[in-house]
């Protein structure tokens, strides 16, 4: 009775003893690759950080459903950054009596405050759902996050004319330069009729493409701004 096991009962503690051992490598490599969270939150803690795919998920990630691309839209019209931003537009622009037909006070403030969130509804919707759903391209900005600084600021800047479709290739961005060129168009229905014109209507989309360029270049760098700024 006092004898010590033998055969497959002597072998148990050493097969109990495996998956601990195999376990501690996975535990070990999880801090190495980016998390899926890693990119989420706000950039300075206020901009909305919702259309950046990690470099680490960049060629393994699922194109996204039509749902999930008017989703994307929803959540970015209906931030309370977008709201700050049309707010602060609305400012300058009563500051400025740009629009002079809205008028002043608290009338004209509302005009102009509808005009400027309108803007950016129907810019998100239609660059970052309605276009892409029909073109068949992902309007999440996919970072680079390596090669040298020029390299990865060349790549920023070009996203707003190539786009990754639906099946992982790159072509002409069709929803960045037709959405915004008809959301230029349609704010023409809801801007007084001096701002009508052509040159206003091509000026807006000219200052939509270089406002995303800018803002892909924060999407590409925030990583690096971030730890600068924040330390980690």
């Amino acid at each position: 009775m006092g004898q010590e096991p033998s055969g497959p009962e002597a072998a148990a503690p050493a097969a109990t003893d495996t998956p601990a051992a195999t376990d501690t490598p996975a535990a070990t490599d999880a801090p190495a690759s980016q998390s899926p969270g890693d990119d989420e939150g706000r950039i300075f803690g206020i901009i909305p950080n919702n259309k950046t795919v990690p470099t680490a998920k960049a060629l393994s990630e699922e194109p996204l459903t039509t749902r999930k691309k008017f989703k994307l839209a929803f959540k970015d019209t209906t931030d309370p950054f977008t709201v700050v931003l049309a707010a602060f537009y609305a400012g300058v622009a009563q500051w400025q009596n740009d629009y002079p037909t809205y008028g002043q006070g608290g009338i004209g403030y509302a005009k102009r405050f509808g005009a400027a969130f309108a803007d950016q509804a129907i810019g998100n919707y239609l660059t970052e759902a309605i276009f892409p759903a029909l073109f068949h391209e992902d309007p999440r900005y996919f970072r680079k996050g390596s090669g040298t600084f020029m390299q990865r600021f060349n790549y920023a800047l070009s996203r707003t004319l190539i786009t990754r479709t639906d099946r992982g290739t790159d072509r002409f961005n069709y929803s960045e330069f037709v959405g915004n060129a008809a959301a230029a168009g349609i704010s023409t229905l809801y801007y007084p009729a001096s701002e009508r014109t052509v040159g206003e209507t091509g000026e807006k989309f000219a200052v939509q493409m270089v406002s995303d360029s800018a803002f892909n270049l924060l999407l590409e760098f925030w990583p690096e701004l971030k730890h600068e700024i924040f330390r980690k």
